[in-house]
């Protein structure tokens, strides 16, 4: 630990609250993370990543930080709270390195190497010891971040590969997605930038089957009850509001409703994606 940081206005600080802006973590390829459970998380998986550590003496005690593999400061409340893109933050917040996976690494070119229907390592069912065909969700033009975030969270709870958003889709460095995540930005890779028929075409490549979540689709039970989540599949989740175009939709091979059966008008994305990834997580282990 250095000296305690005491100016909120100093350039340090700034540096720090500029990276809740798009611009300075392109400019800068680092990004903001926050609160104590995100930053262990880092700790533990990713330490290479963390370039600066900043925690209030209260926070570096309860949380035991104190020997953070990476350089720490102690700061001020109100040095916190100028950095933190929060409006009540928990006296803790960490710089990172962007660490965007490429989507050659999720779906490489047919005949390279790499495990059966995902380019990246393959998953073990731990029950069975037996590989499991890939698992992937892809965001196209998903703009709000904690709906991004959840589904990042969701996929890694579910066993997924990989998330891949697509260029027109929410940065995945946005403070809000990163607190979303609650961590599993560490866990599962994360490829950026990609448009959605190159990721549909190199998944197909590869032998995986592309489902549309959309509320035109047939509906989930039917669908996996034919099968159709017993191989590698890649899930195509679209925007909030509008869901996904008639071309989105024509590069698919099936569209999927997840059904309602009470009296709600509709289904938050995050919520159905999750729905979606977990109904394949169970039948790539029943199949």
């Amino acid at each position: 630990m250095t000296d305690l940081l005491e100016n909120p206005r100093a350039g340090r600080v700034k540096a720090v609250a500029a990276l809740s802006k798009k611009d300075q973590r392109a400019e800068t390829g680092l990004f903001l993370l926050e609160g104590p459970q995100a930053v262990r998380e880092a700790i533990e998986y990713a330490p290479e990543l963390l370039r600066e550590l900043y925690v209030t003496p209260t926070a570096a005690e309860r949380y035991d930080l104190h020997d953070a593999p990476v350089d720490t400061w102690f700061v001020t409340e109100q040095v916190l709270a100028a950095m933190a893109d929060t409006v009540t933050p928990q006296g803790v917040v960490a710089v990172c390195q962007q660490f965007p996976t490429s989507v050659r690494q999720v779906f490489p070119d047919p005949g390279a190497t790499g495990s059966v229907g995902v380019g990246l390592e393959a998953r073990v069912d731990p029950a069975t010891n037996r590989p499991l065909p890939g698992l992937v969700a892809i965001l196209e033009e998903v703009r709000d971040p904690g709906n991004a975030g959840t589904i990042i969270r969701a996929a890694d709870s579910a066993g997924a590969d990989a998330v891949v958003l697509t260029g027109r889709s929410v940065d995945p460095y946005n403070p809000k997605v990163v607190r979303s995540t609650t961590g599993s930005l560490f866990h599962v890779p994360v490829s950026v930038g990609v448009s959605l028929v190159d990721a549909v075409s190199r998944a197909r490549a590869l032998g995986y089957t592309i489902l549309a979540a959309d509320v035109s689709g047939d509906d989930l039970p039917q669908v996996r009850a034919e099968g159709l989540l017993d191989g590698p599949t890649a899930w195509v989740f679209g925007n909030e509001a509008r869901g996904l175009t008639a071309e989105d939709l024509a590069l698919v091979d099936r569209a999927v409703k997840v059904p309602i059966y009470g009296a709600a008008e509709s289904m938050n994305l995050a919520t159905a994606a999750s729905v979606c990834l977990y109904e394949s997580a169970f039948a790539l282990r029943t199949a």
